[in-house]
């Protein structure tokens, strides 16, 4: 018999077809990482707007090799609620593969990708269907302000975000995350690209489809720490650009050829001062010495970024499987991170 409330929650009555599997018409993923703390709590507020909406609906938790009673907590929500599903990952793969994951998995005609740690309104998810139903087949949440941020963290993002934009050869949309609806066509246009190193945000915009944005105002956590600290955002927007962008290999080219004149015009200079002021002119080592350091570290440089795109190359020849599944709560058991067919 199913218990009256999770242990984790508070407070709440079982919903009506609880126990009954409907084909959904809405998914919803959410990637969580040590979120024990805050994830029942999100899965109430989840349920809550989606039986609001009135469709019938799945909740797809995967479990990104939390370290915490995350695991646990998402036992108990399905035990409670068996709309309520998940995936558990063999170790932490990243919050891109774990969205990843959650689409192949996921069997609604929207699919609606949002956090697990309360900062995207699950309320928002309403918007996110209206728009929807209007005929858009991306739906994607921008973020119109972001509360309990530091102004370093404010001012990081906003570069961060304009950065990615102004070198990539897509148009990714401004101050928006991962939070966002997919039709049905675009998810699993989304779910066919395989890449190792995944940047949902830019394939997400890549893809095409009708899009819309909906404005939002983004809370601030409230239990938990954040999961995208400066290291983080600095890995995605490495991973964002070299997924994207054929700059750092062109700015080689352009760097070279400036070298190169630069050189050229120095060389010309050198003769013109020995030919005016005698063999005597320009002497000492420290000239050549600035010149063949500064060469050098031009040259690590962009052997650091050849690097980066090399072993892209090398991630994507190995095909290794993009995710392990060490668990799976209500849905079809598959070992490695392949589509589902």
């Amino acid at each position: 018999m199913l218990p009256s409330r999770p242990p984790s929650e508070p407070s709440l009555t079982a919903p009506p077809g609880a126990t009954v599997d409907e084909w959904p018409v809405i998914s919803v993923v959410a990637p969580v990482y040590n979120e024990a703390e805050l994830l029942g709590a999100f899965c109430h507020e989840m349920r809550r707007v989606l039986l609001e909406i009135g469709e019938p609906w799945e909740l797809i938790l995967v479990n990104d090799g939390s370290r915490d009673a995350s695991i646990q907590i998402m036992r108990e929500q399905h035990a409670f609620d068996s709309r309520i599903k998940g995936v558990s990952f063999s170790k932490n793969f990243g919050g891109q593969l774990a969205i990843t994951a959650g689409l192949d998995y996921a069997r609604g005609d929207a699919v609606v990708i949002i956090d697990a740690d309360l900062q995207d309104p699950p309320d928002v998810v309403k918007e996110l269907v209206a728009r929807w139903r209007e005929g858009y087949q991306v739906v994607y949440a921008k973020r119109a302000s972001r509360a309990g941020e530091t102004a370093f963290k404010r001012f990081t993002a906003a570069i961060y975000y304009r950065v990615i934009r102004g070198v990539a050869n897509v148009d990714i949309p401004l101050d928006t995350g991962e939070f966002r609806l997919l039709d049905r066509k675009a998810a699993d246009a989304l779910r066919s690209i395989r890449e190792q190193h995944r940047y949902l945000r830019g394939l997400a915009a890549w893809i095409g489809f009708r899009t819309v944005a909906v404005p939002y105002d983004r809370a601030a956590r409230t239990a938990g720490e954040t999961k995208y600290t400066l290291s983080m955002m600095l890995r995605l927007a490495v991973d964002g650009i070299t997924n994207f962008s054929y700059l750092p290999l062109q700015l080689a080219t352009y760097l070279g050829f400036v070298v190169a004149g630069l050189s050229l015009a120095g060389i010309l200079v050198a003769i013109l001062v020995r030919l005016v002021m005698g063999h005597n002119a320009l002497e000492g080592q420290a000239t050549t010495l600035v010149s063949v350091l500064f060469l050098g570290g031009v040259q690590l440089i962009f052997l650091g970024v050849l690097g980066e795109y090399l072993g892209r190359i090398y991630d994507e020849v190995k095909r290794r499987p993009l995710y392990i599944v060490d668990e799976t709560l209500g849905l079809e058991a598959r070992a490695v991170g392949t589509p589902r067919g």
